[in-house]
C-alpha cells in the first residue's frame, strides 16, 4: 500500500503557479496554492483571481511551424496544460496570435483548480522563512513577489534578486474610438491573402498620423510628466516591454519602425496617402468592447496619458477601461542558483518556476510552471523524470534559464530559435547541400522539436 503523500506546496497563483499546481494534481499528487491577493494586492493586479493577465491579453503567435513560441503552445497543449486550454477556450480574435478575454480566461482557471479535488487554495501570504515540514515547494510568485517574500528568497539564494521595470498599455473602450478617422484591418492583409490563422482581417483597429502629427506626438511624449521612480531609480528595463516614451528617448523614427510602423496597412478614408506613423489597438476580450494599445506600455502619469493618447487621430474622445502603468520585477540569477530541474541547488526541496527564474511572457512562465509542477510530483512519487530536450521549445528555454545562459549577463528571454541547438547533418540542409536558412530553417527546427518531444514523451509515460 502506497504510503500517503504530503502535499506539495505551489506558492503564487499566477499562470506559472496554477499550472504547476494542475500537472501536480493529475499526477496525484495533493497540492496547497498558496495566494496571497487579496490579503494583500500587488502594484498590477486588479483582481484576486487566480492566472490574472496584467500586461497584454495575447500569447502571442499561435503559429506552431515558423514561430517558436507557436511552437511552444503545441507542446503544451500536448502535455495537457490547464493555461492553454482555457486560452482556447476563451480566445478572441486576434489575427494569427492568441488572444484571450482576460476575465473570462481567469475565471475558468480559478473554476478547473476549484473543482480539482487535489488542490487546496490558501488565501494568505507566505512571508517568513519556508516551512521546514514542506517537503516540497515551488515559488512561482512571478514578477511582483512580494518584499517580505523577497527578502526571504534572498536569504535563500545568498545574493540579491535582480530586477528591471515592466510597463502596462492602456485599454480604450471601442465606442469611444472615432472610425471616420480610425479603421478595422490586419497588417498586411493576411486573411485576404489566405494566409493560415490569419484571422478575418478586422482583428486590429488602426489610428493614421501624417508626419507633422507623429513629429508633435514624439515631442508630447518627451516632455509628458513621468511616475516618480523613488527607490526603483537606476533598475534597468526589459528590453521586450519598453515603455512608449522610452523608445521615443532613443530618436525620433524609433517608434515609426516599431509599434507605430506603416507598413502593411492602407487607409480606406485616404487610400492614396501614405500613413507616417500608426497606432493600432487590439481586442482585449470577447465582447469586443475594449481594445489594447499594441506596443504602448507607459510610464506617463495618468493625466499625461489622456491629454497625449487624445492628440492619437481617432482617439480624441477616447474613454479608457484602464491607464498604463509602471511595476518592479524581480527575477533570480538562474543559470547559477538553478538546477535543471528548477531546484534550488543550495536547498533542493525549494523550486522556482514562472517568471522568477527569468523566463519572459506568459506562455513561457506558464510553460516552466508546468515542467516544474512534473519534476516535483515526479520526485514525490520518487520515479524522477528527465529535463525535456533541449531541441524543444519547452526544453530550450529551460536548458536557457537553467545553465545555457551567460550568468554574468542574465536577463529575461522570451522563448525564440536562437535558444535551440543548430540542427545538424542532413537535417540542416536543403536538396543542394546548403544550410538551411529562414523559414526552412525554422520549419525544420520545429519539426525536430514534434519529434523529439514524441521521443521524450513515450520515454517518461513509458
Amino acid at each position: 500500500m502506497m504510503k500517503e503523500l504530503n502535499p506539495l506546496h505551489v506558492v503564487g497563483g499566477g499562470l506559472a503557479g496554477s499550472e504547476a499546481a494542475w500537472q501536480a494534481a493529475r499526477m496525484g499528487i495533493p497540492v496547497i496554492l498558496h495566494e496571497m491577493r487579496p490579503e494583500r494586492g500587488t502594484d498590477a493586479h486588479q483582481t484576486d483571481g487566480l492566472a490574472e493577465l496584467v500586461c497584454s491579453n495575447s500569447f502571442r503567435s499561435d503559429d506552431a511551424v515558423f514561430n517558436a513560441v507557436g511552437l511552444l503552445h503545441e507542446e503544451m497543449r500536448r502535455l495537457g496544460s490547464l493555461i492553454l486550454a482555457m486560452a482556447d477556450a476563451n480566445r478572441v480574435p486576434a489575427g494569427g496570435a492568441l488572444a484571450v478575454d482576460r476575465d473570462a480566461f481567469s475565471h475558468a482557471v480559478e473554476k478547473a483548480i476549484d473543482d480539482e479535488p487535489l488542490i487546496t487554495v490558501d488565501r494568505h501570504e507566505v512571508c517568513g522563512p519556508i516551512s521546514e515540514s514542506w517537503d516540497s515547494v515551488i515559488v512561482a510568485t512571478g514578477p511582483l513577489t512580494s518584499h517580505a517574500l523577497g527578502a526571504t528568497i534572498g536569504a535563500l539564494t545568498g545574493r540579491d534578486s535582480l530586477a528591471f521595470f515592466d510597463a502596462i498599455a492602456p485599454i480604450v473602450h471601442k465606442d469611444s474610438i472615432d472610425f471616420s478617422k480610425a479603421w478595422f484591418q490586419s497588417r498586411y492583409d493576411k486573411a485576404a491573402l489566405g494566409v493560415p490563422g490569419g484571422g478575418d482581417g478586422k482583428d486590429y483597429i488602426n489610428c493614421p498620423l501624417d508626419k507633422d502629427q507623429y513629429d508633435a506626438f514624439i515631442g508630447a511624449l518627451l516632455d509628458g510628466d513621468k511616475t516618480d521612480f523613488k527607490e526603483w531609480e537606476g533598475t534597468p528595463y526589459f528590453e521586450g516591454c519598453l515603455p512608449v516614451e522610452v523608445m521615443a528617448e532613443r530618436g525620433q523614427k524609433t517608434l515609426a519602425y516599431g509599434p507605430m510602423k506603416p507598413v502593411g496597412l492602407t487607409n480606406p478614408h485616404n487610400p492614396t496617402v501614405k500613413a507616417y506613423g500608426i497606432v493600432q489597438l487590439r481586442q482585449d476580450n470577447a465582447l469586443g468592447t475594449l481594445y489594447n494599445m499594441v506596443g504602448f506600455q507607459t510610464k506617463l502619469t495618468y493625466g499625461e496619458q489622456k491629454r497625449i493618447f487624445r492628440t492619437i487621430p481617432g482617439l480624441e474622445n477616447a474613454e479608457f477601461a484602464r491607464l498604463g502603468g509602471l511595476h518592479r520585477n524581480t527575477f533570480l540569477n538562474s543559470p547559477t542558483l538553478l538546477d535543471e530541474t528548477l531546484r534550488l541547488k543550495s536547498q533542493p526541496r525549494i523550486r522556482f518556476a514562472g517568471q522568477i527564474t527569468g523566463c519572459e511572457g506568459y506562455v513561457e512562465s506558464a510553460s516552466v510552471g508546468l515542467i516544474a509542477g512534473r519534476f516535483a510530483a515526479a520526485e514525490m512519487i520518487q520515479t524522477p523524470i528527465p529535463a525535456p530536450p533541449a531541441t524543444t521549445a519547452l526544453g530550450a528555454l529551460l536548458h536557457h534559464i537553467t545553465g545555457g545562459a551567460e550568468a554574468e549577463t542574465f536577463q529575461p528571454m522570451n522563448v525564440n530559435f536562437g535558444l535551440f541547438p543548430p540542427l545538424e547533418g542532413a537535417e540542416g540542409v536543403n536538396e543542394k547541400g546548403r544550410r538551411l536558412k529562414g523559414k526552412d530553417r525554422k520549419q525544420g527546427l520545429s519539426d525536430r522539436a514534434r519529434r523529439d518531444l514524441s521521443n521524450w514523451l513515450r520515454s517518461v509515460t513509458g
